[in-house]
């Protein structure tokens, strides 16, 4: 499948990068960028297979250094294709704040530097969270299926439907996209509170911090609470069944982070016995499959993973990740190297 082509040629006497994906709005962007900088190769497959045999002596990839993975390409960068790479590939720029699809020891142990684009998707993510918020209060998708249903008069009861204003929103991780979050629901306004292991220096003085010792008296007046942190290790079913029976009876849970961080099946306990009262939900366990039942519960709003996909963030994502991948070839500094590579 041709994806597209970067007529960006030099000389061989310029490194050359390979971009594993599709860019769908920077195409101008990368020709300058990468003009007289590196040779530009688009791969023309999406196989692993494929990457690895054109990085082979001969192959149309050979001696590349740096790669960049869109969301759009490789799923995955992990430890088998890591370990495959030539020694050439000495860079990984990735589109998107979220990393944890690219085996970063396997990168560490090969030398590779890892950089990712934290904060570009902010807006998009959370306009998400919001939509997920104000659907799951107002049970906006349930009425939208029985409408086309044909069923209009269906939905059209006031029970259960609740208004965002005057409730309390829960933001579990207030970093950027809980910030933005937070900004976007005080104009309704609802009462933000949060939970850091620490305050966010950022943070304006209408969101109120509730520390670790504190968090049991957070969950307990969250209306809606918001997932927000990144997927590591010891955050894997951080919302487990203790923290969401600690929410008040009638409670929203929304996530757009990552689905790993959810136990999912206590949530979906949850749902069934009535203790939360709905979910809106971007991000699943193991996607693209959603679990089956998630997709028979009317109280669950849900959305095939398109927290940052709009074409204004995409485009603002391909050319920071394009740009970092270009500093890191002429050895400048470039901020958004994941911490685990610094």
């Amino acid at each position: 499948m041709v994806l597209n082509t970067i007529p960006v040629k030099t000389d061989s006497a310029v490194p050359r990068v390979v971009i594993c994906g599709h860019l769908g709005f920077a195409q101008a962007e990368c020709e300058a960028l990468f003009k007289g900088v590196a040779d530009v190769e688009v791969m023309h497959s999406l196989s692993s297979a494929d990457l690895i045999e054109g990085m082979q002596p001969g192959g149309k990839y050979e001696g590349a250094v740096g790669l960049l993975r869109h969301w759009n390409g490789f799923d995955r960068f992990g430890r088998p294709l890591i370990e495959a790479l030539p020694q050439s590939v000495k860079f990984v720029s990735s589109l998107g704040a979220g990393y944890d699809m690219i085996d970063i020891g396997a990168c560490k142990e090969k030398g590779i530097v890892v950089a990712n684009t934290p904060g570009v998707g902010n807006d998009a993510t959370a306009v998400t969270a919001l939509y997920l918020i104000i659907s799951a209060l107002r049970r906006f998708s349930v009425a939208e299926r029985q409408l086309r249903a044909g069923l209009f008069e269906a939905s059209r009861v006031t029970q259960g439907r609740c208004d965002p204003t005057v409730r309390t929103l829960a933001i579990l991780g207030l970093g950027g996209i809980g910030l933005r979050l937070a900004e976007l629901v005080h104009a309704f306004p609802m009462r933000v509170v949060y939970h850091n292991r620490r305050p966010f220096a950022g943070a304006p003085a209408w969101c109120e911090y509730y520390g670790p010792d504190r968090l049991d008296e957070m969950l307990a007046m969250a209306d809606v609470l918001s997932v927000h942190v990144p997927l590591r290790k010891e955050t894997e079913g951080l919302v487990d069944e203790a923290m969401l029976r600690k929410l008040k009876k009638g409670a929203i849970l929304i996530n757009t982070a990552r689905g790993k961080v959810v136990d999912e099946a206590a949530m979906i306990r949850a749902l069934e016995d009535g203790h939360l009262s709905g979910v809106g939900l971007d991000v699943f366990p193991d996607e693209p499959v959603v679990n089956p039942r998630l997709l028979e519960l009317p109280n669950a709003t849900l959305l095939p993973h398109l927290g940052s996909i709009s074409s204004d963030a995409q485009k603002l994502m391909e050319v920071r990740g394009l740009t970092n991948l270009r500093d890191l070839l002429l050895g400048l500094h470039v901020v958004d190297v994941v911490p685990e590579c610094r």
